[in-house]
């Protein structure tokens, strides 16, 4: 996502330089492309004052982890500070070095102003340089994905915007309290959205800007509210007896996938916001929960305990009620999510009386019957796809903590970022 005005946290000033011409990385590029490797880039920071130091190493350490994350780069992490103005670009060039990435920043105490300068070792001259800003310390991640994401967009790589996106994260605090969290993919930058010591959760995003979510607060009964972060005023939209969650929402936030039980077990329910009608697409008399649209949303997959355990089948929209089940591996797979015709489900794939149970995620297609495992050993919960369908979200649980999982799907890629107190309860991106 864009770093947006609502959140009052991240204000740009871009102040771009570009000195290369496209045709000049593009070159350089193809050197690269020919060796079969990942380009080298040296990340590094300019040496800043006593004050606004331990901000600089922040801000750099995070850009180098981000680069690592992206899977575009072979990172070098030069941990002493450098000189703006004394690039030995011959010295970088006999290292193997492509990039050269230097950071600066400014910290008053309260704000923070950063520099990026990106250099290009082969032709011997600056990119671009940028300038950054943000209102509060706790907010330098921010910086840092920023600039990832720029640098990659320069180079033409595959974008790194899902770095830019917030997660929302359902924190458990005890056994009738939860917190919902506005925090960065890294777990660093974290931002208490709604704390009243009640049970808030499963928020869900409204819409593509992450100005809005919904989430299920618990007072005499299952309530569904959406959450505005720019005003923090709530709208309550409907309540249920049971169970009452939002799974998925449409492209045009329109619609809403609610898994609901008014009466008694938990069904599939769609929620026109416009005319605010509830239509029921499953009708069982068993457990049916956590939907998602897939393809061009004609269809939802959702998991069921239709075959005496948990697994995922596959509908129509329509109210036909033509159920079909989608995965024929493993024998409880109890969360599931899709994007286009790919679903990523978790699975049981150990069963110890003396020990915790394995869960593991696995990629597969609405058109074939191809599985990918995606991780190995541990209990790894809700997955997510994010808007471009290259990476996955999801939590990973131990005995010790929580963590948030990404997987980078094109290039075979995992990383945790652990929750330094307390326990995921759900979370979404």
């Amino acid at each position: 996502m864009r770093f947006i005005q609502w959140v009052g946290l991240v204000v740009l000033a871009m102040v771009a330089s570009l000195k290369a011409a496209p045709n000049d990385i593009d070159a350089t590029m193809e050197i690269i492309r020919r060796s079969g490797a990942l380009p080298t880039i040296s990340v590094e920071y300019i040496q800043s004052d006593s004050k606004s130091k331990p901000m600089v190493a922040r801000v750099h350490k995070m850009l180098v982890g981000d680069l690592k994350v992206s899977g575009h780069f072979s990172v070098q992490e030069e941990t002493s500070p450098s000189n703006l103005n004394a690039l030995n670009f011959d010295k970088y060039r006999s290292n193997a070095v492509h990039f050269v990435a230097k950071v600066n920043a400014k910290y008053d105490g309260k704000a923070i102003s950063a520099q990026l300068y990106f250099y290009d070792v082969n032709k011997g001259q600056e990119i671009f340089s940028k300038r950054y800003s943000v209102g509060q310390d706790s907010h330098y991640p921010l910086l840092a994905h920023k600039m990832a994401v720029d640098i990659n967009q320069h180079l033409n790589f595959p974008s790194l915007e899902w770095m830019e996106r917030f997660v929302l994260v359902s924190k458990y605090i005890s056994p009738k309290r939860t917190q919902i969290l506005l925090a960065d993919y890294t777990l660093t930058f974290q931002s208490v959205l709604i704390d009243n010591n009640l049970l808030n959760t499963f928020p869900k995003w409204a819409n593509k800007e992450q100005t809005e979510f919904y989430y299920t607060k618990y007072l005499k009964r299952p309530t569904l509210f959406k959450y505005n972060i720019q005003s923090k005023k709530e709208e309550q939209i409907l309540n249920s007896k049971g169970m009452l969650v939002v799974s998925d929402v449409s492209k045009d936030g329109n619609k809403l996938l609610l898994t609901m039980a008014p009466t008694s077990q938990s069904d599939i329910y769609l929620y026109n916001l416009g005319n605010k009608k509830l239509t029921q697409l499953t009708r069982y008399a068993g457990i049916d929960v956590g939907a998602s649209f897939v393809g061009n949303e004609s269809k939802i997959v959702f998991v069921s305990d239709r075959l005496g355990y948990p697994n995922v089948f596959t509908t129509d929209v329509d109210g036909s009620e033509r159920v079909e089940q989608l995965v024929y591996h493993g024998n409880n797979s109890n969360a599931a999510t899709a994007f286009e015709d790919y679903i990523v489900y978790s699975s049981r794939t150990s069963s110890n009386e003396f020990a915790p149970n394995s869960f593991n995620l696995f990629l597969a297609s609405t058109k074939s019957s191809a599985i990918r495992p995606l991780t190995d050993g541990g209990i790894n919960q809700m997955p997510r796809f994010s808007k471009d369908g290259k990476s996955i979200l999801y939590i990973k649980h131990t005995p010790a903590q929580s963590s948030l999982g990404i997987i980078r799907l094109d290039y075979n890629k995992s990383y945790l970022f652990a929750l330094p107190k307390g326990k995921i309860q759900s979370l979404d991106w």
